[in-house]
């Protein structure tokens, strides 16, 4: 797979290391770059250029690039990136840092960006995660907000406890795709039972994580960032 990475900041870099490691091909585009930086990640290839002028991404070769990453640290950058990388070069899929979570809203496919990863979002999600007990907590959204990893600490009160997975009726769009329990990460099976505070991840569409927090911990439910609109 061949990664075209807007912005060389600390972000941009462990992402080329991730990719390279997975032996992926990686460019990294930075207007700032020079022998300093490139040296700290010389396997990757290098363009010193600004990656909001067409010429910087024709010169990257965008039209022959399988996925974009717009991660600067300027929120207007990775969105003309991401629109430039989708109207001008059809590029398969973008991915774009969102920097402040004010901002999130615009990081659509209006302005081109596939997956966008907020990380003051994702840091509250880890620290809701870690700390709370029978509150789904979302974890990641995928590609254009039809569906959403989320978590739940299965609270000892759940009418679930004790209960067979192959019994359990999930709501609509919504699949368990992992228990951990006692640190160890299982694979459920229908003849699997839960456990109080069992951590269960799913995969469900976002209007199906109310009736999926209230089935599981009913009474309980809090008031979680999306609705705070």
């Amino acid at each position: 797979m061949r990664v075209v990475i807007a912005g060389a900041g600390s972000v941009g870099r462990s992402i080329a290391r991730e990719l390279l490691y997975n032996t992926h091909s990686v460019l990294l585009i930075d207007k700032s770059a020079d022998e300093s930086a490139m040296r700290r990640v010389p396997e990757a290839n290098w363009l010193a250029a600004d990656a909001c002028e067409i010429d910087a991404l024709n010169e990257a070769g965008l039209s022959d690039c399988d996925v974009v990453v717009a991660a600067t640290g300027d929120d207007k950058v990775n969105l003309v990136v991401s629109l430039l990388a989708k109207t001008e070069f059809g590029v398969p899929r973008t991915v774009a840092r969102v920097n402040n979570p004010k901002n999130e809203w615009m990081f659509d496919e209006a302005w081109g960006v596939d997956v966008a990863v907020s990380t003051p979002r994702l840091m509250t999600a880890l620290v809701e995660e870690a700390v709370t007990v029978g509150d789904l907590v979302r974890i990641f959204e995928f590609r254009k907000g039809h569906a959403s990893m989320v978590e739940m600490t299965l609270p000892a009160n759940s009418p679930f406890v004790a209960g067979r997975l192959g019994d359990l009726v999930l709501p609509p769009d919504t699949v368990l795709v992992g228990i951990i329990r006692d640190q160890i990460p299982i694979a459920p099976s229908p003849d699997d039972t839960l456990e109080a505070h069992d951590e269960l991840l799913f995969i469900t569409a976002p209007e199906s994580e109310d009736e999926l927090e209230n089935m599981l911990s009913p009474g309980q439910r809090v008031k979680r960032p999306r609705e705070q609109d």
